[in-house]
């Protein structure tokens, strides 16, 4: 029993990072129709200066979440500014080919910088954990989950009670309708941008401290973050948060019950459940084609 409830409070811990790291995916594929592939590669990269700068000055990985937060944003607007406007109004299949180019790239430079080679952040309490009764709760991942669960609370506040925000919530659902009402798309989109890159920036924060971590790595998280939002419904933030939590269940009860080989193969196996049997998702919605 007591390692049923490990596992349960694990999952949820990880759970809670994942949907860190979804949120900016499914809002980005909500407001621009883009599915930014290069959301794993922003991951890497921020975890990789999260790294280099912990290693060099031994500032806490997970505060240096406030700086790569803001790094990211910026990153983020200018690539939609000069790079992703470009291609605005095109079919989602040229997204996919430029964001990929873009990954590409970025693993390139971080191959160049730091070597294809593991690296990872490992602060004092790395390998402590905090303890009640039988339960272990491992500091670094609960550190993690406050931190995305702070973030999370802010980014629905921002979405929710600012005028900002209700412009990108509206041109989410209706960018005709938000265009007659004076909501202008095009910064509408580089902000939306931005603030999903902002979300890799925090979430390669606490990815630096949680996993380790390559260049090339950035395949992996891309297929992790593709399979919680397919989950939970394409540019739906509900969705991604309850996708997040039951993803991060069943990798951590997987790898529990049965290895942590399969663990990884959970993701890869939603995507094409959800594909087959419900390709809108837990949360999407149902597009009908002419």
């Amino acid at each position: 029993m007591a390692q049923l409830v490990q596992g349960l409070v694990l999952g949820l811990l990880i759970g809670g990072v994942y949907a860190l790291m979804a949120s900016g995916l499914t809002l980005i594929f909500g407001v621009l129709n883009i599915v930014n592939v290069a959301q794993g590669a922003l991951l890497v990269l921020a975890a990789t200066i999260t790294w280099k700068v912990w290693s060099v000055t031994g500032l806490d990985p997970i505060l240096l979440a406030c700086l790569m937060g803001p790094l990211m944003f910026g990153l983020g607007w200018v690539l939609h500014k000069f790079v992703v406007s470009r291609i605005a109004g095109r079919p989602a299949s040229m997204s996919v080919l430029l964001t990929f180019g873009i990954a590409l790239v970025v693993e390139g430079v971080l191959t160049l910088w730091t070597g294809n080679v593991f690296h990872s952040a490992t602060p004092s309490y790395f390998s402590q954990s905090f303890r009640i009764g039988a339960i272990a709760l491992p500091k670094a991942q609960v550190f993690a989950f406050l931190l995305a669960l702070v973030v999370l609370a802010a980014f629905y506040a921002l979405l929710r009670f600012t005028w900002r925000g209700r412009a990108i919530r509206a041109s989410a659902e209706n960018p005709s309708s938000a265009a007659l009402v004076g909501v202008r798309p095009g910064p509408t989109s580089s902000f939306a941008f931005a603030l999903g890159s902002g979300t890799a920036g925090v979430g390669g924060a606490a990815l630096a401290v949680l996993y380790p971590f390559f260049p090339a790595s950035h395949y992996e998280w891309i297929s992790r973050l593709l399979g919680i939002i397919v989950l939970g419904g394409m540019g739906s933030l509900p969705g991604a948060l309850i996708g997040a939590l039951v993803l991060g269940l069943a990798e951590t009860l997987t790898a529990t019950y049965a290895s942590l080989r399969w663990s990884t193969l959970v993701f890869y196996v939603v995507i094409v459940a959800v594909l087959l049997i419900r390709p809108h998702g837990l949360f999407g919605t149902r597009v009908r084609e002419a």
